[in-house]
């Protein structure tokens, strides 16, 4: 599958400081940035600033960053699901994963996670992907946002359907493993039916095994 990838850019205003959210854009533009050191959720800043590096050439791979200047203060990851996880079960050449969204806690409530998901989605090609996002609360940031797991759940919801990402029940043992763990997944419009059924059998992958055992025996 050709990844057709098409640069969008908009300018956003919080706290009286210009952002401008942009991509997807290659390692080569991210080296021309400053990666806040406050970006260090899933890693130390240096780390994840490689990181983000090495996924922007992947031919699946998409960064959206927003930043003041030239200083990066927020960013969102699209690739492939990890191959050792169920997602990458079939191998679909058009289900992407977001696999992380992080903003520096002095722009969080600004609404740049939700117009870093809105610029991802300018792109036309989107239409083609499934897209997923798994949500561990495990993962949240309780402590800094002082809000409960539901109060964040909630968050991270209506955040999510800035990008047209919805709950979806699942049988993954990790997801269904506390009630506030949650499947996100948005549906282009040019998805076509088959991939749209064999990513309804890798929803409920378990249940599509049992079948399948069944029907052999």
């Amino acid at each position: 599958m050709e990844h057709i990838k098409t640069y969008n850019k908009m300018e956003h205003q919080v706290k009286d400081k210009l952002l401008i959210i942009e991509g997807p854009i290659s390692s080569l533009e991210l080296a021309r940035y400053e990666f806040h050191p406050d970006l260090n959720s899933f890693r130390p800043a240096p780390n994840q600033f490689q990181a983000l590096m090495g996924i922007a050439d992947l031919p699946d791979g998409r960064i959206i960053i927003a930043r003041e200047q030239n200083t990066i203060i927020g960013y969102v990851t699209y690739l492939y699901p990890d191959p050792l996880e169920r997602w990458s079960t079939f191998q679909m050449t058009n289900l992407i994963e977001l696999g992380a969204i992080e903003v520096i806690p002095d722009y969080r409530g600004g609404k740049v996670a939700s117009n870093l998901l809105h610029v991802s989605m300018m792109d036309p090609f989107m239409e083609h992907y499934i897209i997923i996002s798994t949500e561990y609360y495990w993962h949240w940031d309780l402590k800094g946002t002082n809000l409960s797991i539901w109060e964040y759940r909630k968050v991270m919801e209506k955040m999510m359907a800035s990008g047209g990402l919805l709950p979806a029940p699942t049988d993954d043992p990790e997801i269904i493993s506390h009630p506030a763990n949650c499947l996100m997944v948005r549906i282009g419009s040019k998805v076509d039916e088959a991939s749209i059924n064999q990513f309804e059998k890798l929803r409920f992958l378990k249940r599509y095994q049992l079948r399948s055992f069944r029907e052999g025996l």
